[in-house]
């Protein structure tokens, strides 16, 4: 039997938008996932192997993307290195989404929103930003000293 080399890209492309390629791919890709006895069309490289590579690969592209945007910065400030999130489990809560965003009960987001007039928090007349309550406010030393042993 003749070798050959195979040259694969993955590029992105949106789904269920009746791109005829893309629906067939879906549907050979979850029949493929639901028969476990289906028939391999390889014999050098194991599933998993391919599953593990494909999963490596994908986390870089991910980081990549995440080094790259302009969004999430507060998020990006406790979760730098998604191999690293992803090895963790995390219970998220309306706190827990707050901090790690930016967005919610956080009078510097109100005050962005307009929703109230003044941003200072009850410390030294600071802005109640994320920072400062994971980093600087006395308030919360105790809170902080909690995440430090998390």
């Amino acid at each position: 039997m003749e070798e050959h080399e195979w040259s694969v890209e993955f590029t992105w492309i949106k789904a269920h938008a009746g791109h005829r390629g893309n629906e067939t791919a879906d549907h050979l890709a979850k029949e493929a996932a639901n028969n476990k006895n289906i028939e391999e069309s390889y014999t050098k490289i194991t599933k998993s192997a391919i599953s593990n590579e494909l999963k490596e690969n994908s986390i870089k592209q991910w980081q990549i993307e995440w080094e790259n945007t302009t969004k999430g910065a507060t998020t990006k400030l406790f979760l730098p290195k998604l191999e690293n999130r992803l090895k963790i489990r995390i219970n998220t809560s309306p706190k827990f989404t707050t901090i790690t965003t930016g967005y919610g009960n956080i009078k510097s987001y109100l005050y962005k929103c307009k929703i109230i007039d003044n941003p200072q928090w009850q410390c030294k007349n600071c802005d109640q930003t994320v920072q400062h309550i994971i980093l600087e406010c006395k308030i919360f030393d105790q809170e902080r000293d909690k995440l430090k042993q998390w």
